[in-house]
């Protein structure tokens, strides 16, 4: 898909954004046995702003994901957040303190409905232990209300209102990715990693996504990282791209100038030592023109598996 059918150029920064960065990772580092996965990774996510990261298979941008979500422990270096070091903080504690994970692949509730499947998401209900249940029945069923209140309204934001309740193993794959979306929306995160949103969604439900992923920036100030290989669509949400090579930073800065840069198409390219990368897969760059608008393509899809939330574990970044 062309940048034109994105609606556009990437959009202005939401005012009363400051330059203090959310998220800083300092000399990362993840080794698999022998394997270098990342190799002392270093950049910064402002606050408040959409960054893109891109590069071929094996770049090590899953594997980033799952550190800072909690799902892997750093073999060496700082995960910041907020100036805190979260490096090994367990999932669960992450997902509390705002950061969210999407997959590739969806993993739903399949056999819960659409709004059930939102309705999950927040912590601490009190009709999820038996006492309340029978000594606070009132609180029980106001705190359901809320949660209820906020699972429509999301819903008729990702315009699946009327799949409320169609069970979610029925939705499309496209119609799964606006879920999680939802699901995200569920914790009023600080942080949104998203892995390949576009991966398997047609070219219509992703112009809504993009479009959906700017209002939530807007709107509600979620910052979002987002890995993806469809470079006309992270050229048209993302104000900054980080290019990720062998695990390490290759070059970061507009999409516009990193598009253009020889090292990146290098990367994209080169041969197969440079494609396979630290996981080892040995899976090509390959290229899709059509999507990717430049000679470097839509490589293959690095994440595999998983389900919404800073909790869940990643078995696309196994050690081989």
């Amino acid at each position: 898909m062309n940048a034109a059918a994105h609606s556009g150029s990437v959009a202005p920064p939401a005012p009363g954004r400051g330059a203090a960065p959310l998220l800083e990772l300092e000399g990362l580092t993840r080794r698999f046995g022998g394997l270098t996965a990342v190799d002392r990774c270093s950049f910064a996510i402002e606050a408040g702003r959409i960054t893109g990261m891109i590069g071929p298979n094996g770049a090590g941008k899953t594997t980033i994901f799952s550190m800072v979500a909690g799902a892997l422990r750093p073999s060496a270096g700082r995960i910041l957040f907020d100036g805190e070091d979260i490096g090994g903080v367990p999932t669960h504690r992450l997902f509390h303190r705002g950061i969210v994970r999407t997959f590739q692949i969806p993993h739903e509730f399949g056999r819960l409905t659409v709004l059930e499947n939102l309705m999950a998401v927040p912590a601490a209900q009190p009709g999820e232990r038996l006492w309340p249940v029978w000594l606070s029945p009132r609180a029980v069923a106001r705190r359901e209300r809320e949660v209820r209140e906020r699972a429509e309204d999301a819903l008729r934001f990702l315009t699946l209102w009327e799949l409320r309740d169609e069970l979610a193993m029925h939705l499309s794959g496209g119609q799964k990715k606006l879920l999680e979306l939802g699901r995200a929306m569920m914790t009023s995160p600080r942080l949104v990693l998203l892995d390949e949103p576009g991966a398997g969604v047609n070219p219509t439900l992703l112009a809504r996504l993009r479009e959906m992923i700017l209002e939530l920036n807007r709107e509600r100030g979620y910052t979002f990282v987002v890995i993806e290989h469809d470079m006309d669509f992270i050229a048209s949400l993302c104000e900054r791209v980080i290019v990720l090579s062998q695990g390490a930073v290759l070059t970061e800065g507009p999409m516009e100038r990193v598009r253009r840069d020889p090292r990146v198409l290098d990367a994209y390219l080169g041969g197969d030592e440079e494609n396979e990368g630290a996981t080892g897969t040995g899976t090509p760059a390959g290229g899709d023109a059509s999507r990717a608008g430049t000679a470097a393509g839509r490589a293959a899809g690095e994440g595999h598996g998983g389900a919404l939330g800073a909790g869940a574990t990643d078995p696309g970044e196994s050690p081989p």
